[in-house]
């Protein structure tokens, strides 16, 4: 059995996988990693390999238990990966990016597929049926937008997400409304648009912490899954530990 480990800014996500099966899942915050990692281990003794992404920080004490406990592979830019990275710079290319492409290749073979992550950013990223990767874009994330409104004017309030009511905002904060979410979702549309008009075949794949807000609006079909990253660890893990 396997044991994914996904760090986030906020929350560290495990995942328990049996070949592709996922058993369990659940996200904590970092303080509550040690007692969870336990359980885990207390409740499923046949796990022993566990791959890491660390877009946030773990700890040194936290690191040295999972190491103590299992054979760890720590995702990185140099690991052997299920697709040709075609990125120019794939030093700088994400973790986070990479587990995507990772599960668009294990689930999606020969077809051509975006992947749409939102969350802080927004990700894009693009892999051909030819299972090359080729890049994608980032842009802000639905929070990160509601926040730079207010930090970076003087009178703009900071408000929570909401689905607006109407295109136009009759209210400073409808307004804002309006402008973040169906700006957002304008951009996703366009982009799937773009992409489909130089691949007619796309499958297109929205996962993130903004999906299930975002995927009811979205008019271009979609396949939501909220899972899709750790699906993405785990082939990975797979692909490195393969006799």
């Amino acid at each position: 059995m396997n044991l994914v480990i996904d760090v986030g800014n906020t929350f560290v996500k495990l995942a328990v996988f049996q070949d592709d099966e996922m058993f369990y899942q659940t996200s904590v915050e970092e303080q509550g990693f040690k007692n969870e990692f336990e359980i885990i281990l207390e409740t499923y003794p046949n796990i022993d390999t566990c791959i890491i992404s660390s877009v946030g920080n773990l700890n040194g004490t936290a690191l040295k238990l999972i190491k103590h406990s299992l054979k760890v592979i720590v995702l990185s830019s140099e690991i052997k990966l299920p697709f040709i990275n075609n990125y120019t710079t794939p030093k700088t290319l994400g973790v986070d990016r990479l587990a995507l492409i990772s599960a668009a290749s294990k689930l999606y073979p020969i077809k051509n597929v975006l992947v749409i992550d939102a969350g802080t950013c927004i990700t894009y990223d693009f892999i051909t049926k030819e299972n090359i990767y080729l890049g994608g874009s980032i842009s802000p994330g639905i929070r990160m937008r509601y926040q730079s409104l207010n930090n970076l004017t003087a009178n703009l309030p900071l408000i929570e997400t909401q689905m607006p009511e109407n295109i136009i905002g009759n209210s400073t904060e409808s307004a804002i409304h309006s402008g973040v979410v169906f700006g957002v979702l304008n951009e996703i549309e366009g982009v799937i648009g773009s992409y489909k008009e130089k691949n007619s075949d796309l499958t297109v794949i929205l996962t993130g912490g903004d999906a299930n807000f975002l995927s009811k609006q979205l008019k271009s079909s979609i396949f939501a899954n909220s899972n899709f990253l750790l699906q993405g660890l785990n082939h990975i893990l797979q692909y490195n530990t393969a006799e």
